[in-house]
């Protein structure tokens, strides 16, 4: 029975709370360990740590911090399997999945060995007589990660990796259903060279989230989670004088035109739509096809491939997608179909009475599709995270374009076409932070930022990519003038570059 308790200072660090969370196994429903759910106390030991070896981090040169971050991504290489597995057996998607939710996180960690130049302010000579003026992004000290279930190596890493190339030191607080990858990436930042206390993991619930927000020590934090969640934070932290970046819900659309190759399109929903089981904030959820003539043979083409998807454990290489990652996602999720057939749509597949011959006590669910959803039904407004693909049919491009725009999320979508002139109007006029043409979905690239709009992200800035080193850093001024052919006398007016 595995014990987690947090890693503060540098070391494993036994909880005195006495309280703890099982850790459980979603493919057979066994108990895997218990995460300790921590203190108030237990926090501020940790941001004392943070705050005591910050100093030293921050005055490393930029270079010689990136150096820590290589060699961390050659030690993730060493016991890449071994991560995969861990994340699999805790989260509950297949280890090819895994693998690339490590990998995804790895990526953002790559641009950030980009951190001397990245870092670089700006430098005007003679902007004035004798006046020089130049900026330096410095960091911000002690900053803090709050992260969710369904990503628990990339998220973390998209948060880490530029916080701590920036000179911070980080507080992590993961996901309490699947904390061990988590705590071996620090473990790993550890043995890569990174002093003791930059990066501290405090596991636990509530009581740690609000211990983190009205720390005053603590000068930003990025979540990513529900939208009820998501609010909370942002408007908790900026109270207490906080940058906040928070990332919530999120129900994707995928449009497809009349024109779009149809087996691509299927191909593209079933793994967009199906993969991880549905457990990802880019999953698309909401297939659009324009006219009922494409609407018809995209369900005629969707049904066979959903009721022929291979639900299986996470050690399974040959499964589409694995369990869920609870009991109580896995009766969230069956609720919500239950509440669709209520509200009128058309369950045209579906997968509720899925059981796994040998493995009974899995949070399994076989991949659901509902025909003629409408925009006034629960599965359509809000988020279900999981294998559950609506179709809403739209009559014509217009109507088809207004269901992303009027939805409170604005996450991701994507749109099917193989016509330039439709592709880049959807692109201008769609109210949704990242889009996707032929690409189901569309996550940036590393070195690009990640963030929805509405109520899919509170907040300025993204994550990853330049708006990480933004978020992470702040910028200083200087204006400077030597004393060789200064008047002498006092000047009363602003000053000026005449």
């Amino acid at each position: 029975m595995t014990e987690v308790g947090h890693f503060i200072g540098g070391k494993h660090v036994a909880s005195t709370s006495g309280r703890s969370q099982d850790i459980m196994q979603p493919m057979d429903g066994s108990v895997r360990g218990k995460v300790a759910l921590g203190t108030v106390a237990e926090l501020r030991q940790a941001v004392e740590n943070a705050k005591a070896a910050q100093p030293a981090w921050a005055a490393t040169n930029p270079q010689r911090r990136v150096r820590v971050l290589m060699k961390f991504l050659q030690l993730v290489e060493r016991d890449y399997d071994e991560l995969a597995e861990l994340l699999a057996r805790e989260h509950g998607k297949t280890i090819p999945d895994a693998k690339g939710d490590i990998q995804r996180g790895l990526e953002v960690v790559e641009v950030c060995i980009g951190a001397p130049h990245l870092m670089k302010g700006e430098f005007t000579d003679g902007a004035g007589p004798g006046i020089d003026v130049y900026s330096m992004r410095q960091p911000l000290g002690v900053v803090a990660g709050i992260t969710p279930f369904n990503f628990p190596a990339m998220i973390p890493l998209w948060k880490i990796a530029p916080a701590i190339a920036c000179g911070n030191a980080f507080i992590l607080k993961p996901s309490e259903r699947d904390p061990g990858v988590p705590m071996k990436i620090a473990e790993l930042f550890l043995e890569a060279g990174l002093p003791a206390g930059i990066l501290n993991v405090v596991n636990g619930d509530k009581e740690i989230v609000d211990a983190i927000l009205d720390h005053p020590d603590i000068k930003a934090i990025g979540f990513v989670g529900s939208t009820p969640i998501a609010q909370y934070i942002y408007s908790r932290a900026t109270a207490n004088g906080k940058r906040a970046q928070c990332f919530g819900g999120a129900k994707n659309h995928m449009i497809i035109m009349p024109d779009a190759d149809m087996d691509q399109t299927v191909d593209a929903l079933i793994g967009a739509g199906y993969g991880s089981a549905g457990e990802r904030c880019m999953a698309i959820s909401v297939a659009v096809p324009v006219g009922k003539e494409t609407a018809d043979r995209l369900v005629e083409k969707l049904i066979p491939r959903v009721e022929s998807l291979k639900v299986g454990p996470s050690t399974d290489p040959s499964a589409d997608y694995g369990p869920l990652v609870t009991q109580q996602a896995l009766d969230r999720v069956k609720g919500y179909v239950d509440a669709g057939v209520k509200e009128g749509a058309k369950l045209v597949v579906d997968g509720r009475g899925f059981k796994m011959q040998g493995y009974e006590n899995g949070y399994y669910m076989g991949g659901c599709l509902f025909d003629e959803v409408t925009p006034d039904m629960s599965i359509y407004k809000e988020e279900i995270f999981g294998p559950v693909l609506s179709v809403v049919r739209a009559a014509n491009y217009e109507e088809a374009l207004k269901l992303p725009n009027e939805h409170e999320y604005g996450n991701g979508v994507a749109i099917f076409t193989r016509d330039g002139d439709a592709a880049r109007d959807f692109a201008s006029r769609v109210q949704v932070g990242m889009v996707g043409i032929n690409v189901p979905i569309p996550v940036p690239i590393a070195y690009y930022t990640f963030g929805g709009w509405k109520g899919s992200g509170f907040g300025d800035l993204n994550q990853h990519g330049s708006d990480a080193f933004r978020f992470y850093t702040k910028t200083k001024t200087v204006t400077s003038r030597w004393p060789s052919g200064v008047k002498e006398g006092a000047e009363f007016v602003i000053p000026t570059m005449n």
